[in-house]
């Protein structure tokens, strides 16, 4: 069997700092495109059923695009992904403000928050995985936050095709951390999702206001077009009346999902088909909630690489991470790291698909 491999080329400058792209390869037909800059997953090839090899996520043609004005594509997502009510928390009595970017709240760390940072990386390959380990020093203040934060974010490709993130985070101040990646998933590589079936392993959701923070707390899904507990086609759940689809256009939602807030490994969040199962994902976490975003802002002003547009619903995103506005919300798992605890979460990216394969 073909042993993994990583290799490392040039993607361009961004200012006076090189920016690489490393290519984990399993060895077995799967293969992830990092950026440095970013953290960005640029590409991930699957094969399909068929042996058919295409790029399950959707991404920008240049550097220069990923800098640009862009909704995340592919990044690492921190201090704090999701949003902050108002931008505004108070941590052991202080207040502390972050920007305020999206309707009024914070959204994703700020404006420059770790997707737009230059990452430190060091690949490695072994007989059963490729790995590209990234680290980044967060300063204290940095967008706000108080602490300094020293980040490692692990990508891992093994030989059964499953992309693994590891992340892990220290302080030296009591802080609020939030991680995550936010790949736009598009399993048939057609740029549009509305054909794929979604099931969330998730009994309860939180609807949101017209701004997309929490209104109340979590919800049963039983009932409403958030209930994802069976495979359901993307189409026919966007096409239902309710009002919480009509304020965010689509899925904009973090569903809570089943079992305890802290796993003691992975458990799975959510299995996303596209038409005729060719490709089948399952998403696996650690964390105890998953953003279901299903591109509802993309307008076709953003290009991919291959001459097309990013239309609106031409993705998902499956962003596993703790729940949003939580350093405001008592009731929800707790986000606050102290310099003596390290923060550690993982995210499993599992084709089953491929065990079907020939040979």
């Amino acid at each position: 069997m073909p042993r993994p491999t990583v290799n490392r080329k040039p993607f361009g400058a961004h200012g006076p700092t090189d920016v690489d792209v490393l290519t984990l390869d399993s060895g077995t037909g799967v293969r992830a495109e990092i950026l440095t800059y970013g953290g960005i997953l640029h590409r991930l090839t699957v094969p399909d059923t068929t042996g058919d090899p295409a790029s399950v996520v959707r991404s920008l043609p240049s550097l220069d695009d990923y800098t640009g004005k862009n909704p995340f594509f592919g990044a690492l997502v921190g201090r704090y992904a999701n949003r902050i009510a108002h931008g505004r928390f108070t941590l052991d009595g202080t207040e502390y403000q972050v920007p305020a970017t999206d309707r009024g709240h914070a959204l994703h760390g700020g404006p420059d928050g770790f997707h737009t940072r230059v990452w430190e990386a060091a690949a490695d390959a072994t007989d059963e995985a490729a790995t590209v380990r990234l680290t980044l020093h967060s300063p204290d203040g940095d967008m706000g936050f108080p602490g300094a934060l020293d980040v490692t974010v692990t990508y891992t490709l093994d030989t059964a095709g499953t992309l693994a993130l590891d992340y892990e985070a220290t302080t030296d101040r009591a802080t609020v951390v939030n991680l995550t990646n936010h790949a736009y998933f598009d399993l048939a590589g057609e740029g549009d999702i509305l054909g794929h079936t979604l099931q969330v392993d998730a009994e309860r959701y939180l609807p949101v206001d017209e701004d997309g923070i929490p209104e109340a707390p979590a919800a049963p899904v039983r009932g409403t077009p958030f209930d994802l507990t069976a495979p359901r086609t993307l189409a026919e759940r966007l096409a239902l009346p309710h009002e919480q689809l009509r304020r965010a256009g689509g899925f904009d939602h973090c569903w809570v999902l089943n079992g305890p807030d802290t796993p003691a490994g992975p458990r799975r969040a959510a299995r996303l088909a596209a038409p005729g199962a060719g490709r089948v994902m399952e998403v696996w976490t650690t964390e105890p909630g998953i953003q279901v975003y299903t591109a509802n802002q993309l307008d076709g002003t953003l290009a991919t690489a291959d001459g097309g547009r990013h239309d609106r619903h031409s993705a998902v995103c499956l962003e596993t991470q703790h729940l949003p506005d939580s350093p405001n919300r008592p009731d929800h798992p707790g986000t606050v790291l102290r310099p003596d605890e390290t923060f550690r979460s993982r995210t499993e990216f599992r084709f089953p698909h491929l065990r079907d394969l020939p040979g």
